[in-house]
């Protein structure tokens, strides 16, 4: 699979202080290896030291957690892949807005797939706790959503 590659010099604001560029780095850095690349060992060695809190309900804690889910969704939809559209840094906060897509033909195409905001706050170059909110664009991931949508694996709420 041709994996997109994130523009993370596109992405970057020149009022981000040198941390907050640090940070949206790191979040960028996970989203390419984990959402595109699909590089689930190299997500887990560089990323699945300490804590990591997740809020997304069907997800366990644990980057271990989000390995899971998306393993088994990539089996699913192995062109699965993130478009960042923008990126957002206050502090250790960093937000991304992207658009995902399940088939390589509907990149780009903002009719398919899903509108996706993803918080996570960094912390000494660590991604410690993870929030999203997602809306399904197509009436495949609507269907997916209705039907996914219901398991709980951790009791943090949303929010």
């Amino acid at each position: 699979m041709n994996s997109p590659k994130i523009n993370t010099d596109a992405l970057i604001s020149l009022h981000w202080n040198e941390q907050e560029t640090k940070n949206a780095k790191i979040v960028a850095e996970f989203v390419q290896l984990l959402m595109n690349d699909h590089s689930f060992e190299k997500v887990v060695t560089r990323f699945g030291q300490g804590p990591y809190k997740q809020h997304n309900r069907n997800m366990a804690d644990g980057i271990s957690g989000v390995i899971e889910t998306l393993r088994d969704f990539v089996k699913l939809a192995p062109e699965f892949s993130y478009e960042i559209k923008r990126m957002f840094v206050d502090g250790d906060q960093v937000i991304i807005h992207s658009h995902a897509t399940l088939k390589a033909k509907h990149r780009g195409d903002d009719t398919k797939g899903m509108n996706i905001i993803d918080t996570w706050t960094v912390r000494d170059g660590k991604l410690v706790e993870h929030w999203d909110a997602i809306q399904a664009l197509d009436v495949s991931m609507r269907l997916y959503s209705l039907f996914m949508g219901g398991k709980i694996k951790n009791s943090n709420g949303v929010f």
